[in-house]
């Protein structure tokens, strides 16, 4: 990784020159210190350091001592640390405090290097998940739902406590096309798991099999030609499981989630030892899981226990107010994606998009104005660009799939 700084700090010069050279053949910006005070001294002035190569035993410090005030200037700094004999406690307790790795002298040039590489590596990946979980951050936050309306205004409330809380699950009801997997990923962007996975899990997408299998894993050898696999369950391990449409799950996934939610516990298929399972559950339903419940195709304890926070998303026709800012919002959209300079929707189009029922809420009207804005050739959307609007509420909804 070409322009990196490494900070070598070991007493014995002819050390640090046999790193330094080799570094430089891999074109990193290598500095030296010779004492523990000298590299804290270059930590402090110089910014860019991005890993120090640390001898564990100074003159003037033990090197646990070092690497601890290293990631108290800056955790974002690997520490690869380096022994003049093997010393398996101090390697270990050194990790613990954040090192990347130790290596025993004398040491192989090589692999010191590669060592160097994979740290950076490390690194490198590090910060490309914080700057996508940032901007994720950005895009899922509260003020990134649209409208003011008093329905959005107690939602937005209404989510921010959710949140914050603590609840291991939630329940988001609403229609089809309500936003219910903006919302999940609200809750999830702005609680403390936030830099913790975030999976969305279909009911409807897979076979029960299948979904058993992308939910809790399976076993080598849980059937013909199974390798191990982790399911979301294990590999969203802090953060957040989204069942998107929970009322399609099977009677024998819910008393299974039913355990998740009981006891923090599961198994993979075919396998026999209990797993735990650290992730907060968010359910969304389009239909009326009461009415299953009364019709015997939901489990009544499940539905309690995901009733624990419930959030009803308002439908469209509900929060009409919202519509000129909705629509404005998404005309810049697709200005953007489709290249296109269109300066909004006319006054007779808005009115005309204001008395229309949404039957499939939010995402009708999104799929309206980019249907109008692929056609339209002129500076304002028009009534007639909204084509599909003029048909019955139920036929210019028949065919859409509203998440």
């Amino acid at each position: 990784m070409p322009s990196a700084t490494v900070l070598i700090v070991d007493d014995e010069a002819q050390v640090r020159w046999s790193l330094r050279e080799r570094l430089n053949v891999d074109g990193y910006d290598v500095l030296e210190a010779g004492l523990a005070s000298e590299a804290l001294e270059r930590l402090q002035a110089i910014e860019s350091i991005d890993l120090v190569l640390l001898d564990s035993k100074l003159p003037d410090g033990d090197g646990l001592t070092v690497v601890k005030r290293i990631k108290d200037v800056s955790p974002e700094i690997q520490v690869i640390l380096t022994n003049a004999s093997p010393a398996v406690d101090t390697a270990v307790e050194a990790m613990k405090l954040g090192a990347y790795h130790y290596v025993n002298k004398p040491f192989n040039l090589d692999e010191v290097a590669m060592l160097v590489e994979k740290a950076l590596e490390t690194s490198a990946l590090r910060r490309e998940v914080r700057a996508l979980q940032g901007s994720q951050v950005r895009e899922y936050a509260f003020d990134a739902i649209i409208g003011s309306s008093p329905a959005v205004q107690t939602l937005k409330a209404t989510l921010g406590r959710v949140a914050r809380g603590s609840a291991p699950a939630v329940l988001l009801t609403g229609e089809t096309g309500t936003g219910k997997g903006f919302a999940a990923k609200t809750i999830h962007y702005n609680s403390d798991r936030a830099e913790a996975p975030f999976a969305t899990i279909a009911m409807s997408a897979l076979p029960e099999h299948l979904l058993e299998s992308e939910l809790f894993g399976h076993e080598r050898g849980a059937f013909t030609g199974a390798r191990l696999k982790r399911g979301l369950l294990e590999t969203s391990a802090g953060g957040t499981v989204f069942f998107d449409e929970i009322g399609e799950m099977t009677a024998g996934l819910q008393a299974r989630l039913l355990r998740v939610l009981d006891e923090k516990a599961f198994r993979r298929v075919g396998g026999l030892t209990d797993l735990r399972a650290d992730v907060r559950v968010i359910a969304a339903a389009s239909r009326n899981l009461e009415q299953d419940v009364s019709g015997g195709t939901f489990r009544e304890d499940l539905l309690y226990r995901l009733q624990l926070t419930p959030v009803a998303l308002p439908p469209l026709r509900e929060r009409q107010g919202d519509i000129p800012a909705l629509a404005a919002y998404y005309v810049d959209l697709f200005n953007r994606e489709l290249a296109r300079h269109v300066r909004g929707v006319s006054p007779d189009a808005l009115r005309m998009l204001e008395q229309h029922q949404w039957p499939g809420n939010v995402r009708e009207l999104r799929n309206a104005i980019e249907r109008a804005m692929l056609l339209a050739d002129h500076e304002w959307l028009q009534p007639g660009d909204f084509t599909t609007l003029s048909r019955p509420a139920t036929l210019a909804a028949k065919g859409e799939s509203y998440g």
